[in-house]
Order: C-alpha cells, then sequence, then structure tokens
C-alpha cells in the first residue's frame, strides 16, 4: 500500500513482517517483524490513516479452537501498539471515514468486527459488524465514498456491500471462479472496483456508482 508520507510502499510480508519498499531506489528494509522480542505470526494485511499509522493484521494459522491472532497498530515514531489479540484468523481491513473505527475481516469467525478507536488510543466494545456463511471467510475489504463497506468473500465468490450501519446493501457475484479475495480501487477517477479472483486468477472489474475511497491518497 502507498504510504502518502513517506512516497514509500508499505508490504505485509507473512514471513519477513511490515517492509518498506522505495519505489525509486528500490530498497526493501523492514519496518517491524518482532513485538515484545518474539516474532510475527504472520502478517496478512495493512491500512493507513491519513495521519500515517499503519495498521496490520497478524494472522498466523489461527481459528476459532485457537482465537489468538493479533491487530497491531504502528505509529510513524515506530511505537508498535497490540489493539486486538483473541482474533480468529484476522485477515482484511479497512478505516471509517472518520478513522473513529477499525473494520476487520476475522476468516474463521466469518465475521467483520467494528473496532471503536477512541482519542486516548484505547479500544473499547469491540463487536461484529456482519456475518456471513460457508466454509471460508471474509478476506479483502474495500471502501467507497458514501462509507460502504465492500467485503471479498473467500469461498462464495461474491462481494458484500454493506451500508455503514452494517445494513446488506448488494451482493456483486463473480462470474467466473468462487474464491474472491482481495479488492482496490482503480481507473482515472478511482471509481472501478476491482476484484481478485484466485481460484481463476483473474482479474474482475465493476464501474461503480461513486468514487472509491483510498484515504491515504487524500493528501496527494
Amino acid at each position: 500500500m502507498w504510504n502518502h508520507i513517506t512516497k514509500k510502499i508499505i508490504i505485509a510480508d507473512f514471513k519477513q513482517g511490515i517492509l518498506e519498499l522505495d519505489p525509486i531506489s528500490r530498497e526493501l528494509q523492514t519496518i517491524v517483524s518482532r513485538y515484545q522480542g518474539e516474532r510475527l505470526e504472520g502478517p496478512n494485511d495493512l491500512v493507513i490513516s491519513t495521519d500515517g499509522v499503519i495498521y496490520f493484521t497478524d494472522q498466523e494459522m489461527t481459528g476459532l479452537r485457537d482465537p489468538t491472532a493479533r491487530v497491531f497498530r504502528l505509529y510513524p515514531d515506530g511505537c508498535l501498539q497490540l489493539i486486538i489479540s483473541n482474533g480468529p484468523s484476522p485477515n482484511g481491513l479497512v478505516l471509517s471515514r472518520d478513522e473513529k473505527a477499525l473494520f476487520v475481516a476475522m476468516t474463521r469467525d466469518n465475521a467483520v468486527w467494528y473496532v471503536p478507536l477512541l482519542s486516548d488510543g484505547s479500544v473499547q466494545r469491540i463487536g461484529r459488524f456482519s456475518g456471513y456463511y460457508g466454509i471460508g471467510g471474509p478476506d479483502g475489504m474495500a471502501q467507497d465514498a458514501e462509507g460502504n463497506v465492500l467485503v471479498a468473500h473467500s469461498t462464495l465468490g461474491t462481494v458484500f456491500v454493506h451500508a455503514t450501519n452494517g445494513e446488506l446493501v448488494m451482493k456483486i457475484k463473480s462470474p467466473r471462479g468462487v474464491h474472491t479475495t482481495n479488492l482496490t480501487w482503480g481507473g482515472p477517477l478511482m471509481n472501478v472496483l476491482y476484484i481478485v479472483e484466485s481460484e481463476t486468477a483473474t482479474i474482475l472489474k465493476v464501474d461503480w456508482h461513486c468514487d472509491g475511497w483510498l484515504m491515504n491518497l487524500e493528501k496527494e
């Protein structure tokens, strides 16, 4: 993901941690790979706030039997804060438009969790924003300019679209395979939704009714 402050690409690498790539020099360096002296279990995805704070999931091979995966917040000064420690396979994540909440796809819970972010840096009253069904679970996520939360389900071949209150307002069905895994925005007006369907190695696209929301591009 592009960091609008450092002008570098931030990468969640399952084995090496959170990395930073300079697109000009092509230098790759590790930002963080340990927490309290122990290696991270397996970073999966990340999102960057407008002030450069990186939120990322540390997934490992966890599930409902062993809900011990984590979600971290990494500040620009290098301070690493644990905000969730009981996640059943946290995966994709997005920030709300006002950055007062974090939405986290908990794949093995087959749900998206809603994580309020308080002004003092604490988190309280974490709950389920939306729930699903099937063998897999939610994977990649995105958000549009209206605040709708888009969730790719890894085995249903579906992108679920939720209003800000969690209500399901639309389903986008894949015309190819059923493993819809990742979402992002593109196009000249940033109003094209791109969907990764990993079963057939296909990139699908949908012309959206409004702009996509990539807050890390807002200061460009």
